[in-house]
């Protein structure tokens, strides 16, 4: 008897036949009976997925690390040192501030504020905004158009989360306040887009029977 020479594989979609041919005979050395078809994902596909993931968060930590030390790097006139930070704000306002958290869009204490007054930073004090420069910008943040000073505002670049934005932060003591876009009303154009936790409102003393709008549109 010869030896075998060759394997042929015959397949259709309700069975497989596997055949040894050796010379002239052939014997049928396997029958697979009727299977169904398995469709496999690709893991290319869910590997790239874990992969943006991965990297997402990488760049969010380091541009969180980032921020911290070039704020250590900074002199500001109301600095103070990272254990007297969180011992007078809030864990939430601490990670806004310090670490450049961002709230929730729409949760915030001071998105659809109306009243007249004046915002201050929440860290330091500093006077940050009127009430008469806010308006209704739809994007669930406190939104304003203009700072109260040139020196209540410092601004920076920010190129975390694989994005290149203009930040925001407090000329007073270096805490991240939010960002600032290019899609505001006139008169400057501007829409300083600020988290509610890193800034308190103090309302203004309005005349009996003048309740005041507070400037939102």
């Amino acid at each position: 008897m010869e030896p075998p020479k060759l394997i042929i594989f015959r397949k259709n979609h309700h069975s497989a036949t596997m055949f040894i041919t050796a010379g002239r005979k052939q014997m049928a050395v396997a029958r697979c009976l009727r299977y169904k078809r398995v469709t496999v994902k690709k893991p290319i596909h869910i590997m790239l997925f874990f992969l943006l993931m991965i990297s997402s968060l990488l760049m969010s930590s380091c541009g969180r690390a980032q921020h911290t030390e070039n704020i250590q790097d900074m002199n500001f006139p109301k600095a103070k040192t990272d254990k007297e930070w969180k011992e007078i704000l809030t864990p939430f306002q601490y990670r806004v501030l310090r670490e450049s958290a961002t709230e929730r869009p729409f949760t915030g204490e001071y998105f659809n504020t109306r009243d007249t007054g004046t915002y201050f930073c929440a860290g330091c004090g500093e006077e940050l905004f009127s009430s008469d420069t806010k308006f209704d910008s739809g994007c669930g943040w406190p939104s304003f158009f203009e700072p109260a000073s040139e020196n209540s505002i410092i601004y920076r670049e920010d190129r975390s989360h694989g994005m290149i934005r203009t930040e925001v932060i407090c000329g007073g003591c270096g805490g991240h306040l939010g960002h600032v876009f290019n899609d505001g009303p006139p008169p400057t154009g501007l829409r300083y887009c600020i988290n509610s936790a890193a800034i308190t409102f103090e309302k203004a003393e309005m005349p009996e029977g003048d309740h005041g709008d507070g400037g939102m549109e």
